[in-house]
């Protein structure tokens, strides 16, 4: 099932909202690197080829840590998640059918949740396979979901499209079922699409999930896995790293 797929790890963040001087996936949680929780349930995928991971800010830092097994491409800027996946298009085009998108400072995705990403993609065979997450409410540490886009549903179930958080209507805010952006692409389709995307926004960079726009607009199948709403949590400031190291905890006893 793995057979033609690649991951790409993004990991070229400098975590300036962590207030320290490491890259963020260095970002010690429960003393061992964020991204390094990753990375080992990536290892029990057996995958084909060696995750590409994209480094950008104190690259030699992250290469130093994960070492020469992976594929590293470089970032040289900063300008988004979809230039981020952009900066892999050369080295990757032709090399795999399939393309899983993931990000060095979500720690609690699991091996399993990957594997049925791609298998649901491989069945339905879309232009893009979406891990999504619903939740009862916002409250407790869910409050950390409420910003993620909302997934909107047709009548007979399928995804209609996805609202960013600062574009949804209040009827739309209360939509509790959020998109956390993991993606199985189909390469042709990705390759095709990621260099069509546009810097026309607030940060002026180019969002990988502006490629769900793409999809719904051409009239492309979108399709969706149910993940963990765990498993959606990253880490961008010390209270999101003090909540997640709190669940690592739990998961151990």
């Amino acid at each position: 099932m793995m057979d033609g797929v690649r991951v790409i790890v993004l990991a070229g963040g400098l975590g300036t909202r962590m207030g320290g001087e490491l890259p963020k996936v260095l970002t010690p949680l429960n003393n061992k690197p964020i991204i390094g929780y990753l990375v080992a349930e990536l290892a029990k995928l057996h995958l084909p080829h060696s995750p590409t991971i994209i480094v950008g800010a104190k690259a030699e830092m992250v290469r130093e840590y994960l070492g020469p097994e992976y594929h590293y491409v470089q970032q040289p800027q900063q300008l988004g998640t979809g230039h981020a996946v952009g900066c892999a298009r050369e080295e990757l085009l032709g090399t795999a059918d399939t393309i899983v998108t993931l990000y060095g400072d979500h720690p609690l995705v699991t091996a399993k949740m990957v594997k049925r990403l791609v298998e649901k993609h491989c069945e339905e065979q879309p232009a893009m396979t979406l891990g999504v997450v619903k939740v009862p409410d916002f409250q407790d540490w869910r409050k950390a979901l409420i910003n993620f886009g909302r997934v909107v549903r047709n009548a007979d179930g399928s995804v209609g499209r996805i609202v960013e958080f600062k574009d949804a209507t209040e009827a739309e805010k209360n939509i509790t079922e959020v998109n956390p952006s993991y993606f199985c692409f189909s390469s042709e389709w990705l390759w095709e699409n990621i260099t069509k995307l546009s810097n026309y926004n607030a940060q002026q960079e180019y969002y990988l999930t502006d490629l769900l726009k793409a999809a719904f607009d051409q009239g492309e199948k979108v399709a969706t896995i149910q993940i963990e709403p765990q498993e959606a949590l990253g880490i961008n400031t010390p209270e999101e790293l003090a909540k997640v190291a709190e669940f690592m905890e739990q998961k151990q006893v």
